[in-house]
C-alpha cells in the first residue's frame, strides 16, 4: 500500500491550502452574494450559479440541500440546475488536490469541464422546461455567521473551524473511503485492465459511467481513485468521465432533483452531465496529446521510490490529527447533550440554546441529512416558519427541537420536504 500513501503525501499540502480557502470564503463572503444573483429565467443566471458554485467547497450531498434553499430564496430552476452541476465537479480543496496528483491540465480542464456542463444543462432547463419560473421568494433570515457582527479574528477563527472541522466532517469520511477503493484497486484490479478498450476509448467512458452515476463519492475523493484507474490503463478521457459523472450524479440527487424541481428538469440534467463528460473526454483522448495527462501520473510514480520531502509528511501527520480530531468529536458528541438531552455530560453542541418558556416545543426526526451543510439548511428553512422561535438540529441523530407559537407538523414537513429531506414525528 505504499502507492496509496504516496497518493496521500502528494494531496496533503494542497488538500490542506484547500480547505483554508474554503474556510475563508464561508467567513467572509456572506450567502446572500450568492442568491442576490441566481433569480431570473436566464442565462445570465445560469452562468452565475455556474462560477459561483465551482469554488464553493460543497461535497455532492451538502450541494442537494444549498441548491434547494437557493431555489426557496427565488432563484430559477435553471440556476438551480446550473449550481447542482457545477458545485459538487469542482471546489477549491479539489482543484487544488487534483493539480497535485494529475497535474494542470486537468486541474484546468476539470473546471472548464463542470462550467461548460453546468451551462448545458440550465440553459436546457430554462429553454424547455415550461415550469422553470423563478420561485417566490421568502423571507429567510440570515445564518448565523451573517448576524453576527464579527471582528476580522473572530472570522478567521470561523473560517479555520470552517475548514478544518466542519469540512474535514463533511468531506474526511468520503476521501478515506476514495482512498481505500483506491488501494483496493492497487491490489486486485490487475495492471493494463483496461488495455481491452485501447481501440474502443467510448466503450470505456460508458463502462465508467454505469459505475459513476450511481455511485457516491464527493470532487476530493473520486481524484486517488482515478489516478489508480490510470495506471491501470484507463484513458485520461475516460478518467475525466469518472471525474465529473461520480461527484455531480449520484441517487440522491437525482432522487431530489426530481421531487422538487420536476422530472424534465431531471432529465435535462442527466443529459446534460452524459453529454459534456463524454464529449469532454473524447476531445481529451482523440485531440489533445496524452502526455499532457500522463506526465504527472509518472511522476508521481517515480515518487514512490524517491524520498518524500519533511514538508509532504508534516502536512500529512496535520491531515491525520484534523481527521482523528473530528472522529474524537463524533465519538464524544454520543456522550454529551444532544440540544436538549440530558446525558449528565455537558452539551458540545454549536447551537444557541434558550430557555425553556412556555411557547410550544417538539422534537422531530429529520431523514436524510449527511453533513454540516445538510443541517444548516435545515435550520434555516424552518427557522423561516412565522412563529418559530428557535430551532435546533443534532446532526449524528438527525434530531430537530423547534420551539415557538403553534406549530403544525404539516407546515415543518412541507418546509423540509421542500429542500430535499424528510421529516418524522
Amino acid at each position: 500500500m505504499r502507492e496509496i500513501l504516496d497518493l496521500i503525501n502528494e494531496m496533503s499540502p494542497f488538500l490542506l491550502l484547500g480547505f483554508l480557502i474554503a474556510g475563508l470564503m464561508h467567513a467572509f463572503i456572506p450567502n446572500r452574494v450568492y442568491t442576490k444573483y441566481l433569480s431570473g429565467n436566464s442565462f445570465r443566471s445560469v452562468l452565475n450559479a455556474a462560477l459561483f458554485g465551482i469554488p464553493l467547497p460543497l461535497c455532492s450531498c451538502g450541494v442537494i440541500p444549498t441548491a434547494m434553499s437557493l431555489r426557496r430564496e427565488g432563484a430559477s430552476k435553471g440556476a438551480v440546475v446550473s449550481f447542482m452541476i457545477a458545485t459538487p465537479q469542482t471546489g477549491v480543496d479539489s482543484i487544488f488536490a487534483t493539480y497535485s496528483l494529475m497535474g494542470l491540465p486537468f486541474a484546468v480542464v476539470r473546471p472548464i469541464a463542470a462550467l461548460v456542463t453546468a451551462l448545458l444543462g440550465g440553459t436546457f432547463v430554462n429553454t424547455f422546461d415550461d415550469t422553470a419560473a423563478a420561485a417566490q421568494p421568502l423571507d429567510i433570515p440570515h445564518d448565523s455567521s451573517e448576524q453576527k457582527n464579527l471582528t476580522f479574528f473572530q472570522r478567521i477563527q470561523e473560517a479555520l473551524k470552517f475548514g478544518f472541522i466542519e469540512m474535514m466532517e463533511d468531506i474526511g469520511k468520503w476521501l478515506v473511503i476514495g482512498l481505500i477503493v483506491a488501494g483496493l484497486i492497487t491490489v486486485f484490479v490487475p495492471n493494463e485492465f483496461f488495455a481491452v478498450f485501447k481501440d474502443n476509448t467510448l466503450l470505456s467512458m460508458l463502462l465508467v459511467l454505469c459505475i459513476s452515476i450511481p455511485m457516491y463519492v464527493c470532487a476530493t475523493g473520486s481524484i486517488p481513485i482515478a489516478v489508480v484507474l490510470m495506471m491501470k490503463g484507463l484513458t485520461p478521457g475516460s478518467a475525466l468521465v469518472l471525474l465529473m459523472a461520480g461527484p455531480a450524479c449520484n441517487a440522491a440527487s437525482m432522487l431530489v432533483i426530481g421531487k422538487v424541481l420536476g422530472r424534465k428538469s431531471l432529465i435535462y440534467y442527466l443529459i446534460s452531465i452524459v453529454l459534456g463528460a463524454i464529449a469532454f473526454g473524447v476531445a481529451i483522448d482523440q485531440l489533445l496529446p496524452r502526455e499532457w495527462f500522463t506526465s504527472s501520473l509518472l511522476s508521481t510514480h517515480a515518487c514512490c521510490h524517491e524520498a518524500t520531502s519533511w514538508w509532504h509528511w508534516a502536512s500529512t501527520a496535520l491531515l491525520a490529527l484534523l481527521l482523528l480530531n473530528v472522529l474524537r468529536l463524533r465519538l464524544q458528541h454520543k456522550h454529551t447533550c444532544s440540544c436538549g438531552h440530558d446525558h449528565g455530560h455537558a452539551c458540545s453542541c454549536d447551537h444557541d440554546h434558550v430557555a425553556p418558556s412556555a411557547a410550544q416545543r417538539a422534537e422531530y426526526t429529520v431523514k436524510g441529512m449527511s453533513c454540516n451543510h445538510c443541517r444548516a439548511n435545515v435550520e434555516k428553512a424552518v427557522r423561516s416558519i412565522p412563529g418559530v422561535t428557535h430551532v435546533s438540529v443534532d446532526l449524528p441523530s438527525g434530531k430537530m427541537t423547534v420551539e415557538g407559537d403553534h406549530l403544525s407538523y404539516e407546515t415543518l414537513q412541507e418546509t423540509v420536504e421542500s429542500i430535499g429531506f424528510s421529516l418524522e414525528k
